[in-house]
């Protein structure tokens, strides 16, 4: 028979009023020497769990792609299917999902690395509200312009608002506030890297495509046409390297200005079958177009006027745009001059899809089976697999829990990067092929060959398929030379 709880709480009372008892006298110096600190006692070794797979957030039953194809969407395309499928993401409602702790992590690198190429051309790190007046958008003509993409809402008193999925009246109103701007401080370029709402007639593709995303969107303001062109071409720049670092092919196109308006726009374009936008590229040079700003049956380029034009698909994963004076005149966003007169800022905006780069690098770079991540920004490096629990070389187990705590004193890079795979009551096998689905850059089997006289190590280098056989030294070698951020 279960106690009931009036005879439960008088104990658990008394158990926590002696506890607090002995916790006052402890701290007073009266009976100190009967309180007891685990973490002294020399007789016990406490050690710091390290990253163990089974006890990280992914459930199994979150992997089942099929479970409510309400919420599921088709699945039209290879990201989608591998993050759900490897537990990375879990549909909420239509176009909008949770993004699970790898998948956070990885995100997180990301935005660390945008951050150092952002704050490197001079950027200042800023937080916008994502709820927006209404006045703004009406005072900029786009109220009406963006039809049924922005998502509206009234509050309690019937004033309109929405959830913004740019910032260009915000962040130009918030300039514009600021009446003591001089040209000395520009040019000045604010950015952000936070959620958007987009209300997509018929969201897709996973996070390709969603209602709900994370952006980077950064906004520039120059004292002429001249610097802002400067400013224009150093962020093209910027980004250029971060693709370089992720080590994903990109291609710079023009493109049209759309609703955000401007004289000059730019898309940052992945190459991919699954991509939406239609792009037209030169062979002989440098021009590359989306089909939008072109007749879509031109053939000659218009650059070198000797090149052919070929078509391609691709994944818009960032767009810039050079906006002149279309939001500071409207919102009087001005500084003063070397003469101390009030003159119009120059604008840019410049957008980097956060999620949609994480999606749309799964895209190009994973197999139909197993996620490959960019090696900078994949959740974790390296994971260690100990033989079954039971096998004939279950002393190996020991040496892959030390082998992890190894990996973290030696390697300070890789420290918060390695994971042990605990679950021993599986296969080496089967735990391999989740690793392959997961996408670990580097997997370390701890088998036969470790307790060998001349230990060896399997190491799996899973972006290029090879496999070795490595010492300890060896292995430190190689994983000493992971780039991490």
């Amino acid at each position: 028979m279960e106690p009931t709880l009036h005879q439960i709480w008088p104990k658990v009372v008394q158990r926590l009023h002696r506890t607090s008892f002995l916790h006052r006298r402890g701290h007073s110096g009266c009976a100190a020497e009967h309180v007891t600190d685990p973490a002294s006692t020399s007789s016990r070794h406490i050690h710091k769990p390290g990253l163990l797979v089974s006890r990280l957030y992914q459930p199994a039953n979150l992997r089942d792609v099929g479970a409510d194809t309400r919420l599921q969407g088709e699945m039209t395309c290879k990201s989608q299917r591998l993050m759900q499928q490897a537990g990375l993401i879990h549909p909420s409602n239509p176009g909008c999902y949770y993004y699970l702790p790898a998948t956070v992590r990885s995100m997180e690198k990301l935005v660390r690395i945008i951050d150092q190429e952002m704050q490197g051309i001079g950027g200042q790190k800023l937080d916008m509200p994502s709820l927006c007046s209404a006045d703004l958008w009406k005072t900029s003509e786009r109220w009406d312009l963006m039809g049924k993409e922005l998502l509206r809402l009234k509050d309690r008193h019937g004033a309109d608002y929405c959830l913004a999925p740019t910032h260009e009246e915000a962040v130009t109103t918030l300039v514009a506030h600021q009446t003591t701007l001089s040209y000395r401080q520009l040019p000045l370029l604010l950015y952000q890297i936070t959620r958007k709402f987009r209300d997509e007639p018929k969201p897709k593709f996973g996070l390709l495509r969603g209602r709900e995303f994370y952006m980077k969107d950064m906004y520039s303001f120059d004292s002429s046409e001249e610097a802002a062109f400067e400013t224009y071409e150093s962020v093209c720049a910027a980004y250029a390297r971060l693709f370089t670092r992720l080590g994903l092919r990109c291609v710079q196109v023009q493109a049209d200005t759309g609703n955000i308006g401007g004289k000059l726009s730019h898309e940052f374009q992945l190459p991919a079958d699954i991509g939406e936008d239609r792009l037209l590229v030169c062979g002989s040079c440098s021009f590359s177009a989306n089909v939008e700003t072109l007749a879509s049956d031109r053939t000659e380029c218009p650059q070198c006027k000797t090149g052919t034009l070929v078509e391609s698909k691709g994944i818009e994963v960032g767009h810039t745009f050079y906006l002149g004076k279309k939001y500071s005149d409207v919102f009087n966003a001005t500084f003063s001059n070397a003469q101390n007169k009030p003159c119009v800022a120059e604008m840019g905006c410049y957008g980097l899809g956060v999620t949609r780069i994480l999606a749309a690098a799964i895209e190009v770079m994973s197999t139909e089976d197993a996620i490959r991540w960019p090696g900078l920004i994949a959740p974790y490096q390296v994971c260690v697999l100990p033989p079954k629990k039971g096998s004939k070389v279950n002393e190996a187990s020991i040496l892959a829990e030390e082998l992890v705590h190894t990996l973290g004193e030696t390697l300070p890079r890789l420290r918060g990067e390695v994971v042990l795979d605990d679950r021993t009551q599986m296969t080496i096998g089967k735990r391999l092929k989740d690793a392959s689905r997961l996408g670990y850059p580097y997997v370390v089997v701890v088998g036969q060959a470790a307790v060998e006289e001349t230990p060896r190590y399997e190491v799996i280098c899973q972006q290029t398929g090879e496999t070795m056989f490595l010492s300890k030294d060896g292995l430190l070698d190689l994983l000493g030379r992971v780039e991490t951020v």
